[in-house]
């Protein structure tokens, strides 16, 4: 079984094992590392040299209290089948990251976050539980009350604290599959601030930005956000759900993600008449999920693949650190079509390695062009360094080892929690001396 990571930057020579029953023995083959389904975009999920423990085939749905709403299924479930059995039943997820194409176990090694972070947290929030094996075999149920530390490790523990079995999450009720809100355009990075100040009583908030704009209109952008609807039974209106709707077969020889591509493409987004309109009406699918409907965009960066960069800024420095990332970004010429800006609500994360804190965070994303990405990528760590920032190792390719312990100071005490037979590429490299 080939085996990736979404932002196709690393062809890795890997062993990989599938698991079909969460019964099944752990395999052998030290260093192990569980993968889920290659969501995350750069060495986090890869095993140089070792072993990944191919997880989709635990993909069974173990128990359901209709009730309380608790789902207990097994890792390898992806949060798209709970949402296709869950939602006709009026239950939804109630953190979703940008995908609804990764594991619940993915889920829970990355701790991973939506656009209503400010009103439900991360997704470790509504885990209940979880089996975890260790390389030994033993097995233990931790929970927030039970191997408490255990659970506080392996949520947003990168996989590394062993294998998740089966996991019991809460699921929470909504009334049905549509989304109320507006689009509004800014001007400027001000404006953003002020908008996003008045959302708080909507639940889902999130910006796009058009990072190759320059001058007065540096930081100018769409600004999204919606709450759940009520169930008046109308399907008909808005924003259509369903399974993708385009296909990229293959990954083009030369990247159309360039320079004129790129500001032509954020001149049309923030230009088009549904980015400032009163009153939108989404399907939470492609709210919650908008590529999700373009199967394998990934390729379209071509065939040396793309980093993604995520960061998070505190504030009261998150204005002047993002205006001066999107002037470097700008004057490189290296814009990204998918340029995300949300906060971050004041919700602790329950987990010790967990990427989200107070804070405004910045996803975009960079076609691989060698050097000068590379160097464009320094600079912007330049800047998340000295903003007291982070970035999210779920989106990371390249962190060093002296980054990754300034962004996350608990590395220490989780390092005595990281199975022995357990690694990765992305672990091995942040785990360097001196780099």
């Amino acid at each position: 079984m080939p085996a990736t990571s979404w932002g196709r930057l690393f062809q890795y020579e890997q062993r990989v094992m599938p698991l079909y029953s969460r019964f099944e023995p752990m395999p052998s083959g030290a260093p192990l590392l569980p993968y889920g389904n290659g969501r995350s975009y750069g060495d986090v999920c890869l095993n140089h040299g070792g072993t990944l423990i191919a997880t989709r085939g635990l993909d069974r749905m173990i128990a359901f209290d209709a009730g309380s709403g608790v789902l207990e299924c097994e890792a390898g479930v992806l949060l798209d089948e709970i949402i296709d059995l869950m939602l006709p039943r009026g239950w939804f997820p109630p953190v979703c990251p940008g995908t609804s194409f990764v594991t619940v176990g993915g889920a829970i090694a990355n701790d991973v976050h939506g656009k209503n972070h400010h009103r439900f947290g991360n997704f470790g929030h509504h885990v209940l539980s979880f089996e975890l094996q260790r390389s030994d075999g033993s097995t233990m149920v931790c929970s927030p009350e039970q191997n408490a530390d255990w659970f506080r490790a392996t949520i947003g523990g990168l996989g590394l604290t062993g294998l998740i079995r089966s996991v019991r999450i809460r699921l929470r009720r909504i009334q049905g599959p549509w989304i109320l809100g507006d689009n509004q355009r800014f001007g400027n990075l001000a404006e953003f601030f002020q908008i996003n100040a008045e959302s708080e009583e909507h639940e889902y908030t999130v910006a796009w930005l058009d990072c190759t704009a320059t001058g007065r209109d540096l930081g100018r952008g769409v600004f999204s956000r919606g709450n759940h609807a009520p169930d008046s039974g109308d399907t008909t209106g808005g924003s259509a759900a369903g399974t993708p709707l385009v296909n990229i077969p293959f990954s083009p020889p030369v990247s159309p993600v360039f320079g004129a591509s790129v500001k032509l493409f954020n001149a049309l987004v923030f230009h088009r008449p549904s980015a400032q309109r009163q009153q939108c009406r989404w399907h939470l699918r492609p709210f919650n999920f908008p590529l999700d409907s373009v199967r394998n965009w990934n390729r379209l960066y071509g065939p040396h693949g793309f980093y993604q960069y995520q960061c998070v800024l505190p504030e009261p420095d998150a204005k002047a650190a993002l205006t001066e990332m999107l002037g470097r970004i700008a004057r490189t010429r290296l814009g990204s079509f998918l340029s995300v800006l949300k906060k971050f609500g004041s919700m602790s994360s329950l987990g010790m390695m967990s990427f989200p804190r107070p804070g405004v965070t910045l996803a975009l994303d960079f076609p691989n062009r060698g050097a000068r990405t590379r160097q464009l990528l320094d600079a912007l760590d330049e800047v998340t360094r000295q903003a007291g920032g982070a970035v999210y190792p779920a989106k990371d390719a390249r962190m060093s080892a002296n980054d990754f312990r300034q962004y996350f100071p608990a590395w220490q005490q989780f390092s005595r929690y990281v199975d022995p037979k357990f690694s990765s590429s992305f672990w091995r490299r942040v785990m360097e001396k001196g780099s």
